[in-house]
């Protein structure tokens, strides 16, 4: 076999590997160790020492203990050392654990309860108004944590029963809860877009700038099919009775959003402002969302040791997994370069003579399909970089496709037989509300995920618009 086909042979290992559900982190390093030491092998040069040492006469003891030194005297254990310490040092990736710490810590503040009761009675005479505060919080909270998880299963214990108790229908209401979870690795600060600025070497700053209206096109989206079913079928989300929801004072109702609402957004908009308009880089403006995290639930009298060595303990895991995924994501890829593998497959696409466009839907297409087995951190970090090449051939910006992957990826939480949102709120769903029901709910939010990938495909300023205008 050539190189070319060892590279293309390991590819397909790796990926019959994966659905056999080993732990990816670790037999990406591990395929990249095995291959690379095959990749660089070089005999004569390991052993230089051990055959002076048999020329020279050396005792048996020095001539084995030399003899050993060659067989770890290959170069890939050298790239694995420098992969690791590149990845450790990687200063954009510096931000991920201070996000992660932010979110956690948001997450155990006590916020979201206090935040979905005040918007329901703000929102009461809008059609669907439960609906509403469901999607708007689920939008605000998913976007502060960024972890898809946590966000449906707390929304979950939350806004679903009480959805239920107002006589919503269980589908409308789950499609709301998985949907509205699933925005965070989307709008900024996303945790998802850091990782891709990382393999893509584009700017974490302008990725986040452009990120925020196909966000919030999105989230528009979900809204307006929200008021707009409730208005058509009434029997899915009832107007809420007089006793169900309070009709308090105004001043009250203001209150109530300054010490609910507000608090939550000011942070998540401070962060997001000091980064876009220059004042922190995105590592500093974490560090003070972290710190921001940590007022909110002193001020919330939410803190306690328990809740923050267990946000702590989720964050440093987290944090490490991500990692891992980086150290074995770019030994794999040197190896599968170094081999020939990634030549062939540009030489093969290109080959192809297909449009921008065809190419932007398959390579959307195969991110789709692998959002059913695989998590969002191990699309972008190993399968996006084998597209990324291909990006100057079609005269297509890595900044527009990010935007495009990271609308895509929220089909992976959302499309059977693998939607992971529909499985995080399955499982503490009440017993009524069956996964086939919940299956049925997203499916429209799905549709809309497609229609914001075709309306930004239509019109790309939605994504150039904001960095063209903050940074020329």
């Amino acid at each position: 076999m050539s190189d070319p086909q060892i590279a293309l042979f390991m590819l397909g290992i790796f990926i019959i590997i994966i659905f056999l559900g080993f732990p990816i982190a670790f037999t990406l390093m591990a395929m990249g160790i095995s291959f690379g030491y095959y990749a660089y092998f070089d005999g004569p040069r390991m052993w230089r020492a051990y055959n002076r040492a048999v020329e020279g006469g050396a005792d048996s003891w020095t001539q084995a203990e030399l003899w050993v030194e060659g067989l770890f005297n290959n170069r890939i254990f050298d790239l694995f050392i420098n992969q690791t310490y590149s990845v450790m040092t990687n200063e954009v990736l510096t931000a991920v654990p201070l996000f992660l710490f932010m979110g956690y810590i948001v997450e155990r503040a006590n916020i979201v309860a206090r935040l979905f009761s005040t918007l329901n009675i703000a929102s009461r005479r809008i059609p669907g108004s439960m609906a509403v505060a469901a999607l708007i919080t689920c939008t605000l909270f998913a976007t502060a944590t960024g972890i898809v998880g946590a966000v449906v299963t707390l929304m979950g214990l939350l806004a679903l029963p009480a959805m239920l108790n107002a006589r919503y229908e269980s589908s409308f209401a789950s499609g709301i809860i998985c949907a509205g979870g699933t925005l965070g690795i989307l709008i900024p600060p996303s945790i998802m877009l850091i990782v891709y600025a990382a393999s893509s070497g584009v700017s974490i700053v302008q990725l986040y700038a452009g990120a925020i209206l196909p966000g919030l096109l999105l989230s528009g989206l979900y809204l307006c099919y929200v008021v707009g079913r409730a208005i058509v079928q009434p029997q899915v989300a009832p107007r809420p009775r007089a006793d169900e929801v309070p009709d308090i004072p105004f001043f009250k109702l203001v209150v109530l959003l300054l010490t609910s609402f507000f608090p939550l957004a000011f942070l998540i908009l401070a962060v997001l402002g000091a980064i876009l308009f220059g004042l922190a880089t995105p590592t500093e403006a974490a560090s003070i969302g972290a710190l921001g995290g940590l007022v909110l639930a002193v001020a919330y009298r939410a803190l306690t040791w328990n809740r923050l060595r267990e946000s702590v303990y989720l964050t440093v895991r987290t944090t490490a997994m991500v990692c891992w995924l980086f150290v074995g994501s770019w030994t794999f890829s040197s190896v599968f370069s170094y081999l020939g593998g990634e030549q062939v497959i540009n030489e093969f696409v290109t080959g192809l003579n297909i449009s921008p466009l065809q190419f932007l839907l398959l390579a959307q297409l195969i991110i789709f399909l692998l959002g059913w087995p695989l998590e969002w951190s191990e699309i972008i970090i190993i399968f996006v970089p084998i597209f990324l090449p291909l990006l100057p051939h079609f005269g297509i910006d890595p900044l527009f496709f990010g935007i495009l992957v990271a609308l895509n990826l929220q089909t992976s939480f959302l499309t059977p037989p693998m939607a992971m949102s529909a499985y995080y709120l399955k499982g503490i769903a009440p017993p009524q509300v069956q996964l086939v029901q919940i299956f049925k709910g997203c499916f429209p939010f799905l549709l809309l995920v497609f229609v914001a990938m075709a309306v930004l495909y239509l019109q790309p300023q939605i994504a150039f618009w904001l960095p063209g205008l903050i940074y020329g």
